[in-house]
């Protein structure tokens, strides 16, 4: 019995032993990987020595004598902390996400090789002005030179990722740099996913299911079983659940996600220290690390500072010392989806506008992880490449017969868009930028400027031109073979979208639709947050770096401000006093506290849980009797449509009558009801005490590793969980899940936030949702991501003496003979 004992303890001990060992192991390759900012390389590609200067917050700013060796430095900096993802990126752009994660990532794989990304890429290297190639491919050898050090050093594998997801990193090329700009363009615009919408509630609700996501200002359109006269759908139950969050985010951005920003900026006149102010907050899904990066770059034109995607040599958002720059996904109608009509018998034959014509198609070959190879069979119609009906709900909209064509923009060969970023990043006055921008394609953005002479902003882009004649105008999948459907061409747009001196001195966009914008398309951002921004800017005669700051963080609700008083018109303080502890006293006391409510989404107050819960709860009882099973879908919440139907707009107030009852229900009492039903749900979460309640108890900030966020014990590590302020609507957005669970669920937000001020440029501040450092062990990994939930910032300077002095860390390239 002794010796059994003994032999146990030595075995406890021996387990022990080897598992600290075993942990010891792992920490030891993990943070081999953390690169050393003091250290001194020997590197080919570079023509004389470079020195990338690091500050307190690991912002790179990189002093080179040309800019080749800048650009190169660049690269290796990026590298250095987002090698991962960097390649990540890159492996969504082309379509090979499967190989390192598996089966799981096919769809996504599929999507990407059909929108031909990376393949359109590699044909736009050689359109790409002189500069911008040369600019490519330093960045190319940078990013390949800290490859080189990570394999000559045995430095972790570059990332500790890797260890868990295996990868041969093959160099980096210009294509790759090109590919995640397609990436991020096929992103940034929601325009299929509408057009999807839109078909399902016409098919749902033929005589009015497009009244609940259309615009005031739009004009009315056929319903959509009528384009296809002698068709059968399968109807709006063929539903095809989307992937959840954490999949669809496996490449950091995927195709169809969305993306929106503010930008505004006011003239020296209208500030106080008489120089322009400009403001820009990029809006992406929240990751960690998040999607963008801060750095310097010292350029044979000047400095330039600001935000940079990892694998995009240039600064997106920035100010150099003569201009600065912010960058508005401008959600034009840049996407049309077409039903083509495949011929009996023969799937490889499609309606054309002249007959039956071949489809162009390809097979491709998808590795997947622990799996046999898939060959996928790509084909194009006239119109673009076929979709997957398989994913977006596609199936739900097409006819039986047919399949569905995606025109787009982006989806095009020889894009100079990079060519456009790169010369705005170089350009001096609002005139030089405007200029830069022509060649821009893909994404299509609001452009804000200002110099030391005033505000400006362009919208650059591609648009597509439509036959006046199409009654549809890109609202809703249309059948391709009919020519008054099909584009025109893809054209520029117009200068008349660009004003470099606007009357009073202020320019401001939230990607919301402008008066006399109806040619860039009708599914825009919330209007409701475009006149907040222009109440914040118009409400002060004089701004300051401070003003721009509140406002870029403002979280008043406009929605709640506009919806409340007219929801709640018939219920505010009508009822009789009810006893303590009994619904009706719960409602009187919810709707009190909504009364003296200002709108504030604060993460400390229960009013904005109340508010989002009831409106949520409200537009489900509204649509449910039209549209049916499609409600569960319907995850967006659609204020314009709300307004609508309490003001009786165009008869709009017939919605809250519920036609499957005998009683003629009025709006009043489906919003009581309705504000019932969320209380209820409510207090079963979180208790009868309404006082007790908290925003920030469910609307928490979610930063997911797209690799390792799902993995148990893992996920504690590498993902960021926040309680935040703000909602859907909010100036600072931090936009919601919207289904689930927890549908409260911040999962998007102003990844990064720049406020540029030309009178003291070095006051200009900047932050970035998590931090510079891409490696989870790295102390900068997170070190802002509490500065950004506050809504506080970083000071930035281009004084090069300002910088060494402040510097924690300088890495110094030199030059080896190649």
């Amino acid at each position: 019995m002794v010796t059994l004992f003994r032999w146990l303890v030595r075995l406890t001990v021996g387990l022990i032993v080897a598992g600290v060992a075993l942990i010891a192991l792992v920490w030891y390759f993990a943070i081999r990987s953390l690169p050393d900012y003091n250290a001194t390389y020997d590197v080919a590609g570079i023509t004389s020595p470079v020195e990338i200067v690091r500050s307190t917050e690991d912002v790179p700013h990189i002093f080179g004598k040309n800019d080749h060796d800048v650009f190169f430095a660049l690269g290796l900096a990026h590298a250095q902390d987002r090698l991962f993802q960097m390649n990540v990126l890159r492996r969504a752009a082309q379509g090979r996400l499967a190989e390192i994660y598996g089966a799981g990532a096919l769809p996504a794989d599929d999507l990407a090789r059909r929108l031909g990304l990376f393949r359109n890429a590699v044909a736009s290297v050689e359109a790409q002005d002189a500069p911008t190639r040369a600019a490519l491919a330093a960045y190319s050898e940078g990013v390949n030179a800290w490859i080189q050090q990570v394999n000559l050093g045995a430095r972790g594998r570059g990332a500790p990722e890797f260890f868990l997801f295996p990868d041969e990193i093959s160099y980096w090329e210009p294509a790759d740099s090109l590919a995640i700009l397609k990436l991020l363009a096929a992103s940034s615009t929601t325009q299929l996913r509408r057009e999807v919408l839109r078909a399902r509630l016409s098919l749902a609700a033929p005589e009015r299911g497009q009244e609940v996501v259309a615009t005031t200002a739009e004009p009315p359109m056929p319903a959509y079983a009528t384009l296809f006269p002698d068709a059968r759908f399968a109807g709006v139950e063929r539903h095809v659940p989307h992937p959840d969050w954490n999949t669809g985010l496996a490449g950091y951005l995927s195709p169809s996600l969305g993306a929106s920003a503010n930008g505004w900026a006011v003239a020296p006149r209208r500030t106080a220290a008489g120089g322009a102010l400009l403001a820009n907050d990029p809006q992406f899904a929240l990751t960690a690390p998040g999607l963008w990066y801060l750095a310097r770059l010292e350029l044979a034109s000047g400095g330039v500072i600001g935000g940079t995607i990892p694998g995009i040599p240039a600064v997106l958002s920035g100010r150099s010392a003569d201009l600065a720059w912010g960058i508005t996904p401008a959600q034009i109608d840049d996407q049309d989806l077409f039903i083509e009509e495949v011929q009996p018998g023969d799937p490889d034959r499609y309606r054309g506008a002249n007959g039956w014509v071949d489809f162009t198609t390809r097979n491709e070959t998808i590795r997947v992880k622990g799996e046999a190879p898939r060959t996928i069979t790509l084909r194009e119609s006239e119109n673009g490449p076929i979709l997957p009906a398989g994913q977006l709900d596609i199936a739900s909209i097409l006819p039986a017969g047919h399949v569905a064509a995606l025109a787009w923009t982006g989806g095009q060969a020889g894009d100079t868009s990079m060519t456009a970023l790169m010369s705005l990043m170089q350009s001096r006055t609002r005139e030089d930028a405007a200029q830069a921008l022509v060649p821009l394609v893909a994404p299509a953005l609001n452009v804000t400027l200002a110099d030391k002479n005033g505000v400006g902003q362009v919208l650059a882009g591609a648009l597509p031109e439509r036959s006046p004649d199409s009654p549809i105008q890109g609202r809703m999948p249309q059948p391709g073979w009919s020519a008054v459907h099909r584009w025109l061409g893809v054209n520029p747009a117009p200068t008349t979208l660009t004003d470099l001196r606007p009357e009073g001195g202020v320019v401001a966009t939230t990607g919301a639709a402008q008066p006399g914008q109806q040619i860039v398309g009708f599914d825009r951002a919330n209007p409701y947050r475009q006149d907040r921004l222009r109440h914040l800017i118009d409400s002060r005669e004089v701004h300051s770096r401070d003003s721009f700051i509140a406002a870029q963080i403002d979280v008043v609700s406009p929605d709640a401000r506009a919806l409340l008083p007219v929801v709640a018109a018939e219920l505010w303080f009508t009822d009789e006093p009810a006893p303590q502890g009994t619904p009706e006293r719960q409602r009187q006391d919810a709707l009190s506290l909504l009364a003296n409510w200002d709108g504030t989404m604060s993460e400390h107050l229960p009013e904005p849980l109340i508010y989002s819960s009831w409106m949520r709860a409200l537009q489900e009882r509204i649509v449910q009797d039209e549209i049916g099973p499609l409600t569960q879908h319907l995850t967006e919440f659609y204020p314009e449509f709300i307004e609508r139907v309490f003001r009786n707009i165009n008869g709009a107030g017939e919605w809250c009558d519920i036609r499957q009852s005998t009683p003629v229900e009025t709006c009043t009492q489906i919003a009581r009801q309705a504000l019932d039903a969320a209380l209820l749900e409510l207090t079963d979460r979180f208790g009868p005490d309404l006082a007790s309640w908290r925003w920030g108890d469910v609307h928490r900030a979610r930063h997911i590793h797209p690799a390792l966020g799902d993995l148990r014990g893992l996920s504690y590590i590498v993902n960021l969980v926040q309680p935040t302020s703000g909602g859907d609507s909010t100036i600072a957005l931090a936009g919601m899940l919207n289904e689930g669970t927890n549908p409260y669920l911040n999962v998007t937000g102003a990844t990064y936030r720049g406020v540029y001020d030309l009178a003291d440029p070095d006051s200009s501040v900047f932050i970035i949702s998590t931090g510079q450092s891409g490696h989870p062990l790295s102390r900068h990994y997170d070190d802002m991501s509490e500065l950004w939930r506050r809504g506080e910032y970083v000071r930035m300077s281009l004084d090069p003496d300002l910088a060494r002095a402040a510097a924690t860390g300088v890495t110094r390239l030199e030059p080896v003979p190649e």
